[in-house]
């Protein structure tokens, strides 16, 4: 989808003079009734005026991008004005925006971030922005559009004797390294001759869907996976299976792969291989990795929508009225706060649910969902019989449970595949479900006192750390959210200090407890390597190239916002320089988060939950020191390297 392809002559203005924001906005609406472009034109000005008051649609740079979706729209299309004199927007750098483009975009909503994503990309380029402002006419206009999407994008009619090369790429959190991967890879194949369709499956759910016409005709494919997918559609066809951090770092060797026939054959029914994955030393970490990571891919919605429901309860509520029963005493606390709970209650459960799922398929669900159920009740034999107190054995009884869970069921189906065939209605109705919650069932029962009793003992020693165990404890958490940028060793920081905080709230422990302050410390550390290297490139741009400079501000917006892997392409040019640098920065983050005892009730957000940390100013002052010390430990490390000469 181009973007002339959504423009039309009458639905652009150039040079105009506005009021104000919503005179903009109103002469925008009125372009979109142009073309039959929309069904009701009133709903969609209610739909984008609702979107807007919701947060500012201003990039940055004077560039903001409005949008509205839904049934009012016929097809998909743009409008366009340039202005005389910008207004204000809400932009993030405090300009005013000049450059305004209205996105109508149809009810599925996925053409919208295709769109988005093409737009912001042809956007990077200051000279390409300086065109459109200049362009007297429309078709100016378009030509500079057009122009520079073939620079960027190329022609995308690709030869038909090109090879036909199928990817898939997915990460646990959906986040970022999967679309990183699908465009590194959609490069190289450009660079490389070949036709390519890459298959999304993130935090918007799965894109560009491959057919089985596309798998047919393909001559590989690619799966630059850290989650479970469907691979049985790629029977009979060259696979190449890697993490997905490799299609982001090596994606032309990838497809060099493939072309050169290196790529094994995948064969029919690979997915319900029983245990072989598991029984090869080699790869049995990458297996555990990624049947884990399956489970927290979708237990991190319940994590973070819980979490910060539990946190804006505490905020709108007053410790005066009873400490006991903070986050609770008003009735806007307590609706959130259970809200939140409920949320997170929910958290375990569906963490084993799925780990035991990725590993059996659908007959692991349920027996999963029930162990991770059972580790948060903590229900024991001792406690069935003799009425002891239960022993919840929290974030890592859950994940014995899941895969203990999917191990047992995936026997289990081994063993029915001998049944007669017309036994085959009984197994998901009846063989599945009672041997699997009964075999979880014992199992959670004996394992629950054992797990459940190191984790009370593990809070405790954490509740009680002080001085240079605290430090180091912060280092070490800040530390490891740098190393791979949301790679695996980041993912383990992440998923620590979120199990550790999912059982404070479900315990009711308070806000000073150690799991908020390693909650602190982990997305401190986070925050620091895209922060640093927007900072070093703003402050020493003459050791970073050309490309480097233009996409280095974005990282402002995007270590704001807690996402690690803004610093991703920094670090795949430049590991030497700049792991260390960030992994040094985020240390001294977390380290003084934790010393000055920093606390933060919420696993996500970034700077927008910063009112809700306990000592914020510190908390931030944290955050600066250690972006301000990894900026300069970089430029000093690119300076001895004869940086400046070799980058111009």
């Amino acid at each position: 989808m181009q973007i002339t392809d959504l423009l039309s002559a009458s639905r652009m203005r150039l040079h105009v003079a506005v009021a104000d924001k919503q005179d903009a906005l109103d002469q925008l609406i009125a372009l979109t009734r142009q073309d039959g472009l929309l069904t009701d034109s009133d709903a969609f000005r209610r739909a984008v005026l609702e979107r807007e008051e919701q947060v500012s649609t201003a990039i940055q740079e004077g560039i903001a991008v409005p949008h509205g979706r839904g049934a009012s729209v016929r097809r998909t299309g743009l409008a366009v004005m340039t202005l005389n004199r910008g207004v204000e927007w809400g932009a993030m750098d405090g300009q005013p925006s000049d450059l305004l483009f209205l996105i109508a975009a149809t009810e599925d909503g996925t053409s919208y971030m295709e769109i988005l994503s093409r737009l912001m990309s042809l956007l990077m380029d200051r000279e390409f922005q300086k065109q459109l402002r200049a362009a007297a006419t429309p078709q100016e206009f378009l030509d500079a559009v057009d122009k520079a999407e073939q620079a960027r994008f190329g022609e995308e009619k690709p030869k038909e004797d090109a090879p036909r090369i199928l990817a898939v790429t997915a990460c646990p959190t959906g986040i970022a390294h999967t679309y990183m991967a699908a465009e590194a890879l959609e490069q190289a194949a450009s660079h490389l001759g070949v036709t390519i369709k890459v298959e999304t499956r993130g935090s918007a759910g799965v894109q560009n869907r491959l057919t089985a016409e596309d798998i047919e005709t393909a001559d590989g494919i690619i799966l630059a996976v850290d989650r479970t997918v469907d691979e049985d559609r790629f029977a009979g066809k060259p696979v190449l299976k890697v993490p997905v951090a490799d299609g982001v770092h090596r994606p032309a060797e990838l497809i060099q792969t493939v072309l050169d026939g290196r790529a094994p054959v995948m064969p029919a029914g690979a997915k319900r291989a029983p245990l072989d994955e598991l029984i090869q030393p080699a790869g049995l970490p990458r297996a555990i990795y990624r049947h884990l990571m399956e489970g927290v891919s979708h237990m991190l919605p319940f994590v973070i929508g819980g979490g910060i429901l539990v946190a804006l309860g505490y905020l709108f509520d007053d410790p005066a009225l009873g400490a006991v029963t903070f986050g609770q005493n008003t009735p806007i606390a307590a609706f959130l706060t259970m809200l939140g709970r409920t949320s997170m209650n929910l958290m375990l459960p569906v963490l084993a649910g799925y780990i035991a799922r990725s590993l059996a398929d659908r007959p692991g669900l349920m027996p999963g969902l029930v162990g991770g159920a059972l580790s948060t009740s903590g229900i024991t034999f001792d406690t069935i019989f003799n009425g002891t107190a239960a022993v919840p054995s929290g974030f890592v009884g859950a994940v014995l449970a899941g895969f203990a869970a999917g191990l047992f069921m995936r026997a289990i189906r081994r063993l029915c595949d001998h049944l007669p065939d017309r036994m085959a209605g009984i197994k998901p109705t009846l063989i599945y479900p009672i041997t699997g919650v009964l075999f979880i069932g014992v199992f959670m029962c004996l394992v629950d006192p054992f797990v459940g009793g190191f984790s009370a003992r593990l809070s405790e020693m954490l509740n009680n750390m002080s001085g240079a165990s605290r430090l180091a404890l912060g280092a070490i958490l800040g530390g490891m959210m740098a190393v791979d940028m949301g790679g695996p060793v980041n993912k383990a920081a992440y998923v620590a200090a979120t199990g550790a905080m999912a059982t404070a709230v479900a315990s009711g422990l308070p806000l000073t407890s150690a799991a908020y302050r390693m909650m602190a410390a982990v997305m401190a550390g986070g925050m620091v390597p895209p922060l640093a290297l927007a900072l070093c490139a703003t402050c020493f741009p003459r050791l970073f190239t050309q490309q480097e400079r233009r996409i280095a501000p974005v990282n402002y917006l995007l270590g704001l916002c807690f996402v690690t892997e803004g610093a991703v392409p920094f670090a795949a040019a430049d590991p030497l320089r700049v792991i260390p640098a960030c992994v040094l920065g985020g240390a001294l983050s977390g380290a003084l988060s934790m010393f000055w005892g920093c606390t933060l009730p919420a696993p996500h957000g970034g700077v927008l939950v910063f009112p809700l940390a306990g000592n914020p100013r510190w908390y931030m002052l944290a955050l600066l020191l250690g972006t301000v010390a990894a900026a300069l430990v970089l430029a000093l490390l690119r300076h001895h390297r004869g940086t400046a000469k070799a980058h111009r």
